[in-house]
């Protein structure tokens, strides 16, 4: 179990950092900008976090490692998941730096910093801890439905593609279902999710065979104390690269209900790898259908809400969208993060209650 509590971060985010390209980094500064001394970004030294992002206030954005874990760090986060999750070559350096001057490391890279032979060698004489949130455990297993049987309700979050919310999504739905009193937990199944919650299994790093198994167990455990169960959701069922992950944690938590999340006016999968977008984002309701029809042979699940990004939109426009989800869909549709959550609880509740 991590703990944000006991640390005062340097979020690593060189030459990515903005409001689409350093999803990790930009998470941890929503929910613990207490916890964040400095990110580190050559392009954008000098300036604000909230010059750069639009929210996060005063953290300075400084481009010298040195000056960056003057100012109290215990330890480096590193904030951005380049493809492939590779530790670039350059940052080694800092690694080393961090290490040397005692500071933790907590990576979300598929790279694995403490099986790297010269930082985790450097890491044990330092008496440093090296915290490799994506390595999955050694014995999952392989799902077998058991998800279905416990008392929670719960809910899973899809999308139309990768990065358009579905960890916010939950994590504010989250915050408004305990305000109102109900015993919920988030699942995280990402690193920025575990660097957050404390927890989970980043569900891109498991074998296969085993993503349903992992999603089954995280359902398991997150059941333990909640009487709802919302589940982090990867991917897309439409993305070329991504869509195993997807099914695997829809058929692995079969889940009650599910919330999709789309980033208004993106109409295509987003280019990750260089090449021109190519696969077109269908309707809304035509992915609502896609979802049901992918759950159904394994346990029917309905989706029950629209969750929408509406990054770069004025007010009007992101009312607008949500109106236009709305009325597309039949459901209830909202920016979780502009408008809040109530519309989403309210749909959450209501099927939980009819689930009884």
């Amino acid at each position: 179990m991590l703990d944000i509590r006991q640390q005062r971060f340097v979020i690593i985010a060189d030459g990515q950092f903005g409001p689409l390209t350093s999803k990790t980094a930009n998470s941890c500064i929503r929910y613990f900008p207490d916890r964040i001394v400095a990110v580190l970004d050559r392009r954008h030294a000098g300036k604000t976090v909230q010059q750069v992002l639009g929210f996060g206030g005063a953290i300075p954005v400084l481009g010298d490692f040195e000056r960056a874990i003057s100012r109290g760090a215990t330890a480096v986060l590193i904030g951005i998941a380049p493809t492939g999750g590779r530790l670039p070559a350059d940052w080694r350096g800092w690694l080393e730096g961090a290490i040397r001057h005692r500071l933790e490391i907590w990576s979300g890279l598929h790279t694995f910093i403490g099986d790297d032979p010269g930082l985790a060698s450097l890491a044990r004489t330092a008496g440093v801890r090296i915290f490799d949130v994506r390595k999955p455990p050694t014995d999952l297993p392989v799902a077998d439905g058991r998800a279905a049987e416990v008392d929670a309700y719960v809910i899973l979050t899809v999308g139309t593609d990768c990065n358009v919310g579905k960890m916010t999504a939950q994590l504010e739905l989250r915050d408004a279902l305990v305000r109102r009193g109900h015993r919920t937990r988030f699942v995280a199944t990402g690193q920025t999710g575990i660097f957050i919650e404390g927890w989970g299994i980043a569900v891109d790093a498991v074998v296969a065979d085993f993503i349903a198994g992992a999603a089954e167990r995280l359902v398991l455990e997150g059941a333990k104390d909640a009487d709802i169960v919302l589940v982090e959701g990867q991917g897309s069922l439409i993305h070329p690269g991504y869509s195993g992950v997807t099914l695997g944690l829809l058929h692995g938590t079969v889940p009650d209900a599910m919330i999709l999340c789309h980033q208004s006016r993106r109409d295509w999968i987003g280019d990750y790898h260089g090449r021109e977008p190519w696969v077109r984002i269908p309707p809304l309701a035509e992915m609502v259908a896609l979802y049901e029809r992918a759950a159904a042979p394994v346990r029917p699940s309905r989706v029950i809400g629209i969750a929408l990004n509406t990054f770069g939109m004025s007010e009007t426009e992101a009312r607008d969208a949500a109106h236009e989800a709305s009325e597309a869909t039949g459901l209830p549709a909202t920016d979780p993060v502009r408008f809040g959550s109530d519309l989403l609880a309210d749909a959450v509740l209501r099927h939980a209650l009819a689930a009884r």
